[in-house]
């Protein structure tokens, strides 16, 4: 039946087949004061060279981070993206990359996720990855449940320097869970140590600390892991992928499981996304992890080959045993992250850290040095840093955007307690003059 094309009749033997008489049946459950009772106030509609005008002259009005300094950060960082990741990602066996369900048919696809699989384990310090998650945040939810599952306790503790975001996506996953999560302070832009030490419990699951943090402080993650590991909890770390590349690895630090946000290896801004989530996780937790994991093996000839491994804990097959409805992975999005990776390599990686620091840093003093500025933290930080100010911030911010300069992102949006400061990240890709032209316009404002 052409459905374009229904006569009244037609109509009428679909409405008898679902025993209805009129299609405003159909909607007999909507209160009759909600329905509309005038037309739509939409314009006439356009040819189509109009409307293609009409989106020219719509997108015309974006200015994007090619054309202002971003200084921006809060979880989606401005970095350089080499010509080489989107040169091979944008090729057309590329594009629609996606874990294979016939694994033996896919070997090219398989290959590249277990790539990025080993680089995630290089980067964290970690036994084992999956082959990516959706974003960070929900990397983070995941990591929980996995803690959940292994643990079997119920108790789970998150650090407030944990971004907001991520903790109101938490409170959104765990709700109908039976899992109390305890929320610590910070003391001086980090986790309050001993905050965490009377949350943690022989109840606790989990223990999630950021770091950097989302006010850009570098956590003592190897303290906080040992009170956590004290009473037998599990320590989860959200960490900036570029920070691994400097720091300390998670892995070291004693972290258990590592999550955070792929975005800044090799994947553009995109006003705010998609991105993916990275996980890694000591080997213990292997058969908990969720998502997808691809391994090493030899086919029938000795030849080295690959395929999905682990299969019988998703949730396709193992229904409500599972601990994650996750069976899928951001293709394309792994790709770009070990295209990048692999081609700036672990020295250029480090590199990048090294820009990012020096700079943040030089920043950071310039900035201070300012009338009505100051750092908000004496903490350490890596490439993003708390300026308080005693202007007004939102004035601040429009000027500087005034003067083609997107100077940070206000903290009052998540914190009433910090309305008088503004987040500024500082990545490799910023010079010394667009640094001190933020200093010049933040001086103006």
């Amino acid at each position: 039946m052409n459905y374009t094309q229904l006569t009244d009749h037609d109509v009428q033997r679909m409405l008898s087949r679902i025993g209805v008489s009129r299609i405003a049946d159909l909607f007999k459950n909507i209160p009759a004061e909600s329905y509309l009772d005038r037309p739509l106030c939409l314009p006439p509609a356009l040819t189509e060279i109009e409307l293609l005008r009409e989106l020219d002259r719509l997108a015309s009005a974006n200015r994007t981070c090619d054309e202002l300094t971003c200084f921006l950060g809060a979880g989606m960082y401005d970095h350089f993206i080499p010509t080489v990741v989107d040169a091979l990602a944008n090729q057309s066996e590329f594009v629609t990359a996606y874990t294979p369900y016939q694994a033996e048919a896919s070997q090219g696809s398989l290959q590249a996720f277990y790539e990025y699989q080993t680089l995630i384990c290089q980067l964290t310090g970690m036994d084992v990855s999956n082959a990516s998650l959706y974003d960070g945040a929900t990397a983070a939810a995941e990591a929980i449940l996995m803690a959940r599952s292994h643990t079997g306790r119920r108790r789970v503790v998150v650090s407030q320097a944990v971004h907001p975001d991520t903790r109101a996506l938490l409170a959104t996953y765990l709700r109908e869970l039976p899992l109390d999560v305890i929320t610590i302070q910070t003391v001086g832009g980090r986790t309050d140590v001993e905050d965490l030490r009377r949350a943690v419990n022989d109840e606790t699951a989990a223990v999630l600390i950021q770091t950097p943090n989302f006010f850009g402080c570098v956590e003592s993650l190897g303290r906080l892991a040992a009170i956590a590991h004290e009473r037998g909890a599990v320590v989860i770390a959200s960490v900036d992928p570029i920070s691994c590349a400097l720091l300390k690895t998670p892995g070291e630090l004693g972290a258990d499981i590592v999550v955070g946000d792929g975005q800044p290896l090799g994947i553009p801004m995109s006003y705010g996304g998609p991105s993916l989530g990275f996980m890694g996780c000591r080997s213990e937790f292997m058969r908990k992890i969720p998502g997808r994991l691809v391994g090493a093996t030899t086919d029938r000839s000795g030849r080295r080959a690959y395929c999905l491994t682990l299969q019988t804990r998703e949730q396709h097959i193992r229904r409500e045993r599972a601990t994650s409805n996750i069976c899928t992975n951001q293709g394309l999005l792994a790709l770009r992250v070990a295209i990048y990776l692999s081609a700036v390599g672990r020295r250029g990686a480090a590199k990048v850290a090294s820009l990012c620091l020096d700079k943040a840093h030089y920043a950071a003093s310039q900035i201070a040095k300012l009338d009505g500025f100051e750092l908000r933290f004496d903490a350490p930080f890596f490439k993003e840093f708390a300026v308080r100010t005693s202007k007004n911030v939102q004035q601040v911010i429009a000027h500087c955007r005034s003067k083609g300069i997107l100077a940070g992102v206000e903290l009052s949006r998540w914190y009433d307690e910090f309305a008088d400061t503004f987040l500024v990240a500082v990545t490799e890709k910023r010079t010394k003059q667009e640094i001190d032209a933020l200093v010049e316009a933040l001086d103006e404002a």
